[in-house]
């Protein structure tokens, strides 16, 4: 008989064992759901200011000076709202005041403030004309991705959809509630020292930057300098989708775009023009055997640029047209379009930047932001490679080419708002 409640009693002791197991070890989704659920007891013992109703829609509504929260009752009250969203999915019950809390948060702002770096940059514009000018490009967007005349690769997915591996261009600042699609060849190394000077996600000996230009080019386009949609899926499993989405409509999203044929001259002068050793082995080799004929190509670039080899502009667009390019590798980030990158027809955006207007734009989209005060976008001219260009870059390609060339990125530039560059599809 004591035989048998022994093991009874070991039978009873393995089961709590294995529940508790699961409770606290259950993968990525069981460790953030303790994460938040520890959150959660956190701030029922804080007591947190009283916040005014607000009618949130897609303008992001701005929270005033006399409203900013601390970024420590900004993390919990974040971590608490994620807490009160996975209940409901998993249809547990969550607390009125939380739900309330989650419905009226918009953007935290930081009581903190960060040394200004005042360069002066002004805007010939009026507010409301850089408005009109922001509502004019959103709607360019709206129509493209509602057209069912034009058709491209991901438009009528859904966002559920995309995989986790393509919002990797999403940077998030949870401390001001902002979101960016990075887009390279557009102005992204400052946009994403912005970023990090506004999150603090990167110190310099324990204290954050205060100047933009401070942060060194080799930090900035660190993985771990970021914090990015992609991430979620390691802390939050299958619910990392809904939170994102979270974020996507409390958050202010922006992008910077540019003409996408100068964009491509601009990709190939930075990394095929100048000697670039990781470019050079992944793709110059690849283009110089298949459409220049070499063979026993040199191991560096410094090597093959001391005896003159190097890819011409014309070998680039040939690996560009070439269908054997993307079954093997979707494009590279320098050159994918923007569409595939950001996801516009998924994504509302609530700023949309262009490089030809850069000055304006970023200034009008800090004060947008509310941080025009903390921060203030570098000047940037260096090496520019500009629209005038594009004539004699495209001069020795074929017309032919050039019209397959649009097709690809013709996206781009219908959704952008860019016109068809005739000067350069006919005859």
């Amino acid at each position: 008989m004591s035989k048998s409640r022994s093991f009874q009693f070991c039978g009873i002791m393995v089961c709590v064992f294995v529940i508790l197991l699961i409770i606290f070890y259950w993968d990525d989704v069981g460790t953030a759901h303790f994460y938040l659920r520890t959150a959660f007891m956190r701030i029922q013992a804080t007591h947190l200011p009283a916040m005014k109703n607000q009618n949130h829609d897609h303008s992001n509504s701005k929270k005033t000076a006399g409203e900013r929260i601390t970024s420590s009752e900004a993390t919990i009250i974040q971590d608490d709202l994620e807490l009160t969203y996975l209940e409901n999915i998993k249809g547990e019950e969550s607390s009125p005041k939380m739900k309330q809390a989650f419905n009226e948060i918009s953007q935290p702002k930081l009581e903190e403030k960060v040394k200004s770096f005042e360069l002066g940059i002004n805007s010939g514009k009026t507010s409301s004309e850089m408005q009109q000018i922001q509502d004019e490009r959103k709607q360019k967007i709206e129509d493209a991705c509602t057209d069912s005349s034009i058709m491209f690769s991901g438009k009528n997915r859904n966002f559920e959809d995309i995989p986790n591996g393509e919002l990797d261009h999403l940077i998030v600042d949870d401390r001001h509630g902002i979101i960016y699609c990075y887009v390279p060849k557009v102005a992204c190394t400052n946009w994403k020292r912005i970023m990090i000077l506004l999150s603090q996600s990167l110190l310099k000996q324990g204290i954050p930057y205060h100047d933009p230009l401070e942060i060194p080019r080799n930090f900035v386009h660190r993985s771990t300098s970021h914090s990015t949609f992609s991430h979620f899926w390691k802390r939050y499993g299958k619910f990392s989708k809904q939170l994102m989405k979270i974020r996507l409509k409390k958050y202010t999203k922006f992008l910077f775009v540019r003409d996408p044929f100068v964009r491509l001259i601009s990709a190939f002068r930075s990394k095929f023009a100048v000697q670039n050793d990781d470019f050079y082995r992944q793709f110059a080799k690849q283009m110089l055997q298949l459409y220049a004929n070499y063979s026993n190509l040199p191991q560096t670039v410094n090597e093959a640029f001391s005896a003159g080899i190097k890819p011409t502009f014309i070998n680039f667009i040939q690996y560009l047209l070439d269908p054997q390019t993307e079954k093997e590798m979707p494009f590279n980030e320098h050159w994918r379009q923007v569409y595939r990158l950001c996801h516009p027809c998924q994504i509302n955006y609530d700023f949309i930047g262009k490089l030809e207007s850069l000055d304006e734009d970023a200034s009008y989209l800090l004060k947008l932001l509310k941080v025009e005060k903390l921060v203030q976008f570098p000047s940037s001219s260096r090496n520019q490679t500009l629209a005038s260009w594009e004539h004699d870059w495209f001069a020795k390609i074929p017309v032919a080419w050039r019209r397959k060339l649009y097709e690809i990125y013709k996206p781009d530039f219908v959704i952008f708002g860019y016109p068809e560059p005739t000067h350069l599809l006919l005859d």
